[in-house]
């Protein structure tokens, strides 16, 4: 029953987040219109040669309203306030905005999603040869956040270990900082490549947060786990406006953020080994692309019709939707695999 109180705090914040999320959008799509703020298709591949796979399948959706994500972390940040100013007024006893188990993810969503948001601007305006920030900056800049990621996590917070479930901690030294670096980074961009699709990175997002509330909470980390309700709460909103066809995109800005901040939970609820179950649809987009470039450089020809993978079985015949619900139900089945592997694996009880 003590619980009771802790799951209608998780469940109203996120249902409240949700609500501010869609209130916004009325005014982001008055935005829209006003600053042109329109998405535009890639021209090239990321080897350089024309994408014209990539543009015969998605050319209708130029124009379509982008950098959505900011109304997304927007909400986040908004309803995070409201705690805050209620918190002074007197009406609760403590804001969501803890040091200990908030600053840290909201930070991250915030500042990678400004990351984003540039990079959208660039996309928009037509800035540069790729239209967006190139590769190679997009990359430094998230490495440098990650370095500082990590070197807080190390030296300020002390963590050194990894959980491995059923098996217990193992101290990994220093070896924790390049590994911080690596899930930060990768799960960044493996979110931002799996978001091609009409809802395909929105659903799969709220599955992997829903996963990692729910061992946040076990935990007993209640803040977390209500700071994860909040990301499922606007990622939902998104949803709502973004299945088949899309009214927006949630863009650079969206994707790089929520996937950065869904590293972060991993770390901060110590479950690396669940993140690679949790987070294996992103996984296997990423590694898809990853051979795609392999297999081109080295062997001049193509594994796929065209990476990530969701583009080729679009290119198939497939349809949005069946590849957006099969994927979907893949990320159900590893969310659920993933959250009972943490709770079983956890010990102290559990």
């Amino acid at each position: 029953m003590e619980h009771i109180p802790h799951l209608i705090s998780v469940f109203g914040w996120s249902s409240l987040a949700f609500l501010a999320t869609l209130g916004l959008t009325p005014v982001y799509l008055r935005m829209v219109k006003r600053f042109k703020l329109g998405k535009q298709i890639r021209e090239d591949t990321m080897t350089g040669e024309k994408a014209s796979i990539f543009n015969e399948l998605h050319a209708k959706k130029s124009g379509t309203p982008t950098m959505g994500g900011v109304i997304m972390w927007g909400g986040v940040v908004l309803v995070i306030l409201f705690s805050r100013l209620l918190a002074l007024l007197g009406v609760m006893d403590h804001s969501l905005l803890q040091r200990g188990e908030v600053y840290l993810p909201l930070f991250t969503l915030v500042a990678v999603g400004i990351l984003g948001a540039v990079d959208d601007w660039f996309n928009i305006k037509g800035i540069g040869k790729v239209k967006g920030i190139k590769a190679r900056p997009k990359f430094l800049f998230l490495t440098l956040f990650a370095v500082l990621g990590a070197w807080w996590f190390f030296y300020k917070l002390g963590f050194s270990s990894i959980h491995i479930p059923s098996l217990g901690d193992f101290d990994i030294g220093l070896w924790y900082i390049p590994l911080f670096i690596l899930v930060i980074v990768s799960t960044s961009n493996a979110v931002n490549i799996t978001d091609g699709l009409d809802g395909l990175a929105g659903g799969l997002l709220i599955l992997a947060f829903a996963a990692f509330g729910a061992i946040a909470y076990a935990k007993g980390m209640f803040m977390l786990a209500t700071f994860c309700g909040l990301l499922i709460g606007t990622l939902m909103a998104f949803l709502w406006n973004n299945v088949p066809p899309a009214l927006y995109y949630m863009g650079d800005t969206g994707a790089l953020a929520y996937g950065a901040t869904l590293g972060v939970m991993a770390m901060m609820t110590d479950a690396l080994a669940v993140l690679l179950v949790v987070g294996l649809p992103f996984i296997i987009e990423t590694l898809s692309v990853i051979i795609q470039l392999v297999s081109k450089k080295f062997f001049k020809r193509k594994v796929f019709l065209v990476a990530p993978l969701h583009h080729h079985f679009e290119k198939k015949g497939w349809g949005e939707s069946k590849i957006t619900m099969r994927f979907w139900i893949l990320g159900a089945m590893c969310g659920v695999v993933g959250l009972i592997i943490g709770i079983i694996g956890m010990g102290n009880g559990f």
